[in-house]
């Protein structure tokens, strides 16, 4: 029988509630949201919080929306909110391709978009999407709000910025005008954890690509991202030849593992091949 240990649960009605809850049951309190990882985590106690603090009733957290020249993307959005939504699907295609192959829809109808970046899992998709678009995590304290490039959100597996008595409440992604996205991945099975994906934001001015954004997951790729390939795109022009060159070049900055997904070798190739692909699609729908 699963069972979780002993734990306090509270319910916050407002961002600084969740805050003082926080600081009232000090660092062994969590958050929870979707729960869909915290909960199998509790049940087998790999992880056994003191306290939940549940965010469900938090609105102010769930909003999409274009603020200035960036897309706010709320930290309690659910997976399918982000799938459904064309403010942010049809600027950034790049999240319809991705959310379209997380889980399964009981998990997208739950799970939310900051729950699966706090998670910090090495094989997460969402981690790679946001960091090939380069966006910025917003954090809250007791002290104010704080923000951090999402390339130096994940400390490593299963570790963020998101410090004790703190609270992930936004994403926020900068919108740049000729611009496309893409995200592959593959799998053993649907709505499984990829066997390897790669996510790919391009802008073109002038006929050459101004800047490039390359997200891998699962290959073990630092920060979750390909910056040597990125600089090697940057100033070409957008073609099959270089966006190959920069699939090597991104799978031979990756260090994947062996596991039950498939041998280190083979995921290697992985990166390469869905990373020229993305970069393919992605230029393709500027």
């Amino acid at each position: 029988m699963q069972v979780p240990a002993r734990f306090e649960y509270e319910r916050a009605d407002s961002v600084p509630h969740a805050l003082e809850l926080l600081a009232r049951y000090g660092p062994e309190a969590r958050i929870v949201a979707g729960g869909h990882s915290l909960i199998p985590m509790m049940k087998l106690r790999l992880a056994q919080p003191e306290a939940l603090i549940d965010i469900n009733g938090l609105a102010e957290l769930g909003r999409i929306a274009v603020e200035g020249d960036e897309l706010a993307i709320g930290a309690l959005v659910r997976h399918t909110e982000l799938l459904d939504s064309t403010t942010a699907t049809d600027l950034f295609p790049i999240f319809r391709d991705a959310e379209r192959v997380i889980a399964d829809p009981i998990v997208r109808n739950r799970g939310t978009v900051g729950g699966s970046l706090c998670q910090g899992d090495p094989s997460e998709d969402l981690s790679a999407v946001f960091s090939a678009l380069r966006a910025r995590a917003v954090i809250q304290g007791a002290g104010g709000q704080r923000t951090v490039p999402i390339r130096d959100f994940h400390h490593g597996p299963y570790e963020t910025a998101v410090g004790p008595g703190e609270l992930l409440v936004q994403l926020r992604v900068p919108v740049t005008a000729g611009t496309g996205s893409a995200y592959e991945k593959v799998e053993r099975r649907v709505g499984d954890w990829p066997v390897a994906a790669a996510g790919a934001v391009v802008t073109v001015r002038d006929g050459v690509l101004a800047r490039a954004g390359i997200g891998l997951t699962a290959v073990g790729a630092e920060h979750f991202c390909a910056p040597e390939a990125e600089s090697y795109l940057e100033g070409r022009p957008p073609g099959g030849e270089a966006f190959a060159e920069a699939g090597r070049i991104a799978a031979e900055h990756c260090d994947p593992h062996a596991d039950q997904r498939g041998p280190a070798d083979y995921k290697r190739h992985l990166a390469a091949e869905l990373t020229r692909r993305a970069l393919v699609r992605a230029a393709g729908r500027i």
